[in-house]
């Protein structure tokens, strides 16, 4: 039964390895890409625009269609 526990505790261990290594490959891609909005910054992109336009680009057509037309009924009833 201490074998059993023994191969518990070294996947155990594994796990929290791969976890541990994960994040910090999360923590480095994250630095990237704070470094590529600075350069984009940098040659005067409007970075805040920038981050919308990525966010947009992930986004369904359908479902950024259907987001569109809620903010058009939204502004549309504020008079703007």
């Amino acid at each position: 039964m201490e074998h059993a526990g023994s191969v518990a505790a070294d996947q155990l261990r594994s796990l929290v390895e791969r976890i541990e290594r994960l994040e910090d490959e999360r923590t480095a891609l994250g630095a990237d890409i704070r470094e590529v909005y600075a350069e984009a910054k940098g040659h005067g992109y409007d970075v805040r625009t920038l981050r919308q336009v990525v966010r947009l680009r992930r986004m369904d057509q359908a479902d950024r269609q259907e987001r569109d037309a809620i903010l058009q009924t939204y502004l549309s009833a504020l008079g703007m």
